[in-house]
């Protein structure tokens, strides 16, 4: 690119429409803003949602659901999970730090182990919650399970 190459945006150099300016020229008198109302005056700036005096949509609909601010969300992590992890990884033991450095969940996510799946192998699960019968899952295999909070 040089010099001579340079052109201005597309739209940022032309004629601009000139409202106002006699009869003459096509937008006139009213310069193109109709007669009376709010949208005619200058200032105007519509509220987000307003609808003219008609009942806005978000009034017009009923409220729905409820969202509990308390609840405490997990990420499930079944059994047949862990053993593909200590199959591929040969893990010995699953803890927060552990999922978390190999990408398996959020640096603020909780983990709650589930019993969906076959363990085959004895592993030491430290987690922020357990299912029952996961839990006696892994300490029939002889591994052991540690809540943290």
């Amino acid at each position: 690119m040089e010099l001579h190459n340079l052109k201005p945006a597309k739209g940022s150099v032309g004629k601009k429409k000139r409202l106002g300016r006699g009869q003459g020229s096509t937008d006139a008198g009213t310069s193109g803003r109709g007669h009376k109302g709010a949208k005619s005056r200058s200032g105007y700036k519509s509220k987000l949602g307003f609808e003219g005096g008609q009942m806005p949509l978000q009034r017009r609909l009923p409220k729905v659901g409820f969202k509990n601010f308390n609840r405490v969300e997990y990420a499930a992590l079944n059994l047949g999970q862990i053993q593909l992890m200590i199959e591929k990884h040969g893990l010995k033991e699953v803890t927060v730090d552990e999922m978390r450095g190999r990408g398996v969940l959020g640096k603020s996510a909780l983990i709650k182990v589930l019993g969906a799946g076959e363990l085959k192998t004895k592993v030491n699960v430290t987690v922020h919650a357990i299912s029952e019968s996961a839990k006696a899952k892994i300490e029939g295999l002889g591994g052991t399970v540690t809540i943290v909070k």
